[in-house]
């Protein structure tokens, strides 16, 4: 297969996985290593291997950090358990009924918000604490992934290009 082509592919998915960062309906880090592993793998380049392993544990890192910051933060916040399953089906009801763009992090917001007024609906501050925990959270690990998958998409357009 013709070089350049695979380097345009690799390119390409890099870029769809940083968009996928902050669009949960693209698998934001996945794409972007694909890319890189494509381009590694199929084009001779001077890339070395250690870049691969070091985007990979990365990769893993970020995986797990998904799941522990918005908990983590959501917590610190004052939030319940009512308002993580508010945030997940907040989430996929605003990607799916919201029809504008991040309209899942609105759905989250309204999914954390109503699920803590369901569990206390006199205590209106805990649950606009827990958004304000459940927002942060979004911010703390989209900005980690972005970063990740902007560094993937500059080292394998380092290589490609100089």
């Amino acid at each position: 297969m013709d070089s350049v082509f695979i380097d345009i592919i690799a390119l390409v998915l890099l870029f769809v996985g940083m968009l996928g960062t902050f669009l949960p309906i693209l698998p934001g880090l996945l794409l972007s290593i694909c890319g890189l592993l494509i381009f590694k793998f199929g084009t001779e380049n001077e890339m070395p291997m250690i870049y691969v392993w070091i985007f990979v544990l990365l990769t893993i890192i970020s995986t797990v950090l998904n799941y522990v910051i918005p908990a983590k933060t959501n917590k610190k916040y004052g939030g319940t358990r009512y308002g993580s399953i508010g945030s997940f089906i907040g989430t996929l009801l605003g990607l799916f009924f919201i029809p504008i763009p991040l309209g899942f992090l609105i759905g989250m917001l309204l999914g954390v918000c109503l699920g803590e007024l369901l569990h206390d609906f006199s205590d209106k501050k805990k649950a606009f604490n827990s958004t304000k925990g459940a927002l942060i959270g979004f911010i703390y690990g989209t900005g980690f992934n972005l970063m990740v998958g902007l560094a993937m998409f500059l080292v394998v357009g380092y290589y490609i290009f100089f």
